[in-house]
């Protein structure tokens, strides 16, 4: 017999040896002897009330052995009869050469970055000599973005498609099988490049193929029908179908594709900057108690509400993080926020973003369709040149912000590139600053000391998804004009996230079965 119940535990026994059949003894009233196995669905945090417990969902078998398992895909050899380019080897790239390797068909990737170890000294250039590599950076490289900047798990994206699937795949590859039953799962950038270089290796293993340091420079297409790219201006490679899953930065990807007529359009996105506190000040906010208990998490949070017709949002919350420079060429500067497993930083990081519409971004209209992106390009220029053309981010006191005066000292950061005091109630667009503004007021309101002397703000959270959109079709997942070019994941508008641009890869990938056949 199988019962599903919900276990509350609280953070002191949450380590004792079998407690979750203790306690599912004593919900179910059943001698503990009767408990073949508890196998926990999902975990959470409930912070509701002053007594902080940890949730579990969990399947009871009594007097029955569970027939459970983890699923592993069995990876077969790919042979060369049908090939498919894929441009961009981050989160949408790697499962969408995985989905093909499993329907037989071959994945060419093409990186124009570095592979994932490889990367570790240009992200390091960024944080102490404050130079950009405009190819191998927080993201570009192998892993994409999510590598190097959290992976964090947690989507909204369940319709989609198999999300446990996405998950058991990164257990597969060497993720702690925790992350299958978290409600907001987390590896960490720690653990993370080393899951990527075993997907490299099933990928490599089974007869695909990854090209490092090869940038995609153009398309060839024939009749309207794309036949292969062009690889740093030179090299051909040609294959039968071609996935575009470059990210929400690689515009250069944008401008070629505008240059060969290919149709693209602006998208709304989000802009505004990284909010940091103590951790310790979000835990007892969050925890209702000075002292976290040892057994607790690092506390996060999540913050939305609406100020004058746009929505204004936490985004990316990294407990126990840092922020990062995320910048993809010299002339900018871009925050990011990223925690480590463990997540035991003393800062508590968030993107803080206001919802860009094409009322913000139509005064650039003589621009289209890079309307959207010369507005997120604009602001990304104009905090390098007010950090004295350093990554030496501009960052402002939370409370000088609202009062309007100028951060005479900054409290300390996460932000090894270092800080610059700028006002930025001056120099941010208007319609980001009033917003930000009400916003604190009213997220103060939700999480007493959230506006804080403590408190500081980092510009500009500018990535948040892409400016741009590659349309394509609803059903063929195909672009509505060149033959066999599937546009995928964020840098094409139809991902936010390391899960949601995985499951965006399978279904790109399962779209090209179709169209091959």
């Amino acid at each position: 017999m199988k019962k599903q119940i919900e276990l509350a535990i609280p953070p002191e026994k949450i380590s004792f040896q079998n407690i979750l059949y203790t306690e599912a003894s004593k919900v179910l009233s059943v001698p503990i002897e009767k408990i073949s196995a508890v196998i926990p669905l999902r975990k959470s945090i409930d912070a509701r009330s002053k007594k902080v417990v940890f949730r579990f969902l969990v399947d009871v078998y009594l007097n029955e052995i569970p027939q459970t398992h983890t699923r592993i895909i069995d990876y077969k050899p790919v042979s060369d009869k049908r090939k498919v380019i894929i441009i961009g080897f981050g989160p949408a790239g790697m499962y969408a050469a995985l989905r093909l390797i499993e329907l037989g068909i071959k994945p060419i990737v093409i990186e124009r970055g570095k592979d994932v170890q490889s990367r570790r000294r240009d992200i390091r250039a960024i944080h102490q000599e404050q130079i950009v590599n405009p190819d191998s950076n927080y993201c570009f490289g192998e892993g994409g973005a999510g590598a190097y900047s959290d992976g964090k798990l947690y989507t909204r994206a369940t319709k989609r498609g198999d999300v446990k699937k996405i998950l058991e795949i990164l257990v597969q590859h060497g993720a702690d099988p925790e992350i299958l039953i978290d409600t907001h799962p987390h590896i960490g950038s720690n653990r993370l490049p080393k899951i990527v270089q075993q997907i490299r290796k099933t990928i490599l293993n089974c007869g695909g193929e990854i090209h490092f340091n090869s940038k995609v420079t153009d398309f060839i297409i024939q009749q309207s029908k794309i036949l292969g790219v062009a690889i740093d201006n030179s090299d051909e490679i040609l294959a039968d179908a071609v996935i575009l899953a470059t990210g929400h930065s690689a515009r250069d990807i944008f401008y070629l594709l505008h240059k060969k007529n290919i149709l693209i359009q602006p998208k709304p996105f989000a802009l505004g900057v990284r909010i940091e506190h103590p951790q310790a000040l979000i835990n007892e906010i969050q925890y209702h108690s000075k002292e976290k208990h040892p057994n607790l998490p690092a506390a996060s949070y999540s913050l939305a509400c609406n100020v004058n017709d746009r929505g204004v949002y936490s985004f990316c919350m990294c407990p126990g993080g840092i922020i990062v420079p995320a910048a993809t060429a010299q002339n900018e500067i871009v925050v990011n926020g990223m925690s480590v497993s463990r997540r035991d930083s003393p800062f508590a990081n968030s993107g803080f973003v206001v919802e860009v519409t094409e009322e913000e971004y139509k005064k650039y209209e003589k621009d289209f369709p890079f309307s959207a992106l010369r507005l997120q390009m604009e602001v990304e220029q104009k905090c390098y040149e007010l950090a004295n053309k350093t990554q030496q981010a501009p960052a402002q006191k939370v409370t000088d912000f609202v009062e309007g005066k100028f951060s005479t000292s900054l409290p300390k950061s996460s932000y090894i590139a270092g800080l610059t005091s700028v006002e930025l109630h001056k120099e941010l667009p208007s319609f980001i600053t009033k917003r930000l503004k009400t916003a604190l007021k009213i997220f103060d309101l939700r999480m007493r000391g959230y506006y804080s002397d403590e408190a500081i703000i980092v510009a500009p959270e500018s990535r948040t998804s892409s400016p741009i959109r590659i349309p394509r079709d609803k059903e063929t997942f195909m672009h509505l004009q060149i033959k066999g070019l599937f546009p995928c994941g964020e840098g094409a508008g139809y991902a936010g996230g390391i899960v949601s641009a995985a499951i965006d890869g399978e279904n790109c990938a399962n779209a090209v079965k179709k169209f091959l056949e």
